[in-house]
């Protein structure tokens, strides 16, 4: 039997979350075997952690909404967001998905009193000069479409930089852009908090 294989990467800016289609890919990071795929999807032009795997277990748990996984996100927003903004991101904002409108779950919002050293952009952002801007951490436990950006704009302060840094306790700290690291199944499945370990 086939033991599954688990990768973690630091997916940078402007790459796709697939191993083939126009433009910069996965397959251009590192050479994975033919057999995993990405667990969820970040756009283009978000960055961070993406989990690669072909653990057929391990993506249900998490992609199931059921299960209800915490995946925290820094946005870098423009403006800067009071208290009312930031309770209307935990309360839910309405947001259009596919074409309907949707209210958010619940979720934590806050301005973290540190920023967790992230590598730059490259590109790095477009900075107005007479326009603040502040980073946002957003913990949420769903994984709609572009949700976070779409979430920061209702609210009146649009995403200018976006990395998912965590789902549950497995984050990307320490890690630099494009970086690969391989797992064991005990490691990611603990980190996750997924139920379904067992011992070979």
């Amino acid at each position: 039997m086939t033991l599954a294989r688990y990768f973690i990467i630091y997916k940078p800016f402007g790459v796709l979350s697939q191993f083939s289609g126009e433009g910069q890919t996965l397959a251009s990071l590192f050479h994975f075997p033919k057999t995993v795929y990405p667990v969820g999807r970040l756009d283009k032009d978000s960055e961070g952690l993406l989990i690669i795997t072909d653990d057929k277990q391990l993506n249900h748990q998490l992609l199931n909404p059921r299960f209800a996984h915490q995946r925290t996100y820094l946005a870098q927003v423009e403006g800067i967001p009071d208290q009312e903004a930031l309770r209307q991101l935990e309360k839910g904002v309405e947001i259009n998905v596919d074409g309907r409108t949707y209210r958010t779950k619940p979720a934590i919002a806050k301005i973290p009193q540190e920023i967790p050293e992230l590598p730059e952009r490259n590109p790095p952002i477009r900075y107005r000069k007479n326009v603040p801007d502040t980073w946002i951490a957003l913990t949420l436990i769903e994984g709609k479409n572009r949700q976070v950006r779409k979430m920061t704009a209702a609210v009146g302060f649009p995403t200018l930089r976006l990395v998912r840094w965590s789902v549950e306790k497995l984050t990307i700290e320490g890690f630099q852009v494009g970086e690969v690291r391989e797992m064991g199944k005990e490691e990611i499945y603990k980190a996750l908090g997924l139920t379904g370990f067992r011992r070979s």
